[in-house]
């Protein structure tokens, strides 16, 4: 792997996705009178569709600078589970910690609870599988598991999950244009901010599991998944957004300490490895 970042990466993923995203913009902002329980039927399998769209960039990046055959090893990469207990315990308790405070520190300055909106916690590894794979996880395949190795030979790990933050953030703008989806509810600050967590948190999590793909598309399914079993945000519009932001910096907090202590501790092995190069 060389610096050269692949653009064309960017430009299919931000063109599948997009198309996607203006059919429903197009539709929810129209004249027709479409009432909201059909337009969600609609829009459902139309966001999981176009959430594909890094996964799609990463695979026609693969397929065309590398050759015939490449995409079937790309794609054997995500098969491996052997993460490690330290990784699995970091996902489920570090995602869990920051669901959790965010979604009960309110009440004790008298904002009401909110229910979560699984109807049992025993529905939860159930629901995770599916959001791991259809609900926001499946991003992974593009971000973590392509394009993120190319911005940190780039950037170094410090500021590749910033850049890779961002655009992805950028990536789901149109969303607070669509009618009725989770992101219509959320500051696009706050929500940035959360993002730029996560790309720290989850390049952290996939380069602590010995680089399997796969984990960065469970913990980000988790991350999504502990949202309905903790929520931190209120699909009310008039509902206090304290929950988020508290959320949202936490994440913020704990990726820019995961990303400051990973670019010391490669500092410090690079200035190792010239001591001992120059022995």
């Amino acid at each position: 792997m060389d610096n050269k970042i692949p653009i064309r990466f960017f430009i299919v993923t931000f063109l599948w996705t997009w198309l996607f995203f203006a059919i429903l913009i197009i539709i929810g902002n129209s004249d027709l009178q479409i009432e909201n329980s059909i337009f969600q039927i609609i829009s459902v399998p139309i966001i999981i569709i176009a959430a594909f769209g890094p996964g799609v960039g990463a695979i026609y990046s693969v397929r065309t600078l590398n050759g015939k055959g490449s995409v079937k090893i790309f794609l054997k990469s995500f098969l491996s589970l052997k993460f490690g207990w330290k990784v699995w315990f970091s996902i489920i308790f570090i995602l869990g910690f920051c669901s959790f405070i965010s979604w009960i520190l309110p009440e004790f300055f008298g904002v009401s609870r909110l229910m979560p909106f699984l109807p049992s916690v025993f529905v939860f590894p159930v629901y995770l599988i599916f959001v791991t794979l259809f609900g926001g996880g499946q991003e992974e395949i593009g971000w973590n598991g392509y394009i993120y190795p190319f911005l940190e030979k780039k950037f170094n790990c410090l500021y590749a999950p910033l850049i890779m933050g961002i655009i992805w953030s950028v990536w789901h703008l149109p969303l607070w244009f669509i009618p009725n989806t989770l992101q219509s509810n959320m500051n696009f600050l706050c929500f940035t901010l959360m993002v730029i967590g996560y790309a720290y948190f989850h390049t952290w999590i996939v380069e602590s599991s010995g680089y399997r793909s796969l984990s960065g598309l469970i913990s980000h399914g988790t991350a999504n998944a502990y949202a309905a079993l903790f929520p931190y945000l209120d699909m009310n519009p008039e509902a206090t957004t304290s929950r988020f932001w508290i959320y949202s910096v936490l994440m913020l907090f704990i990726g820019l300490i995961i990303g400051i202590y990973r670019y010391k501790k490669n500092n410090k092995n690079k200035t190792a490895q010239t001591s001992h190069n120059k022995r």
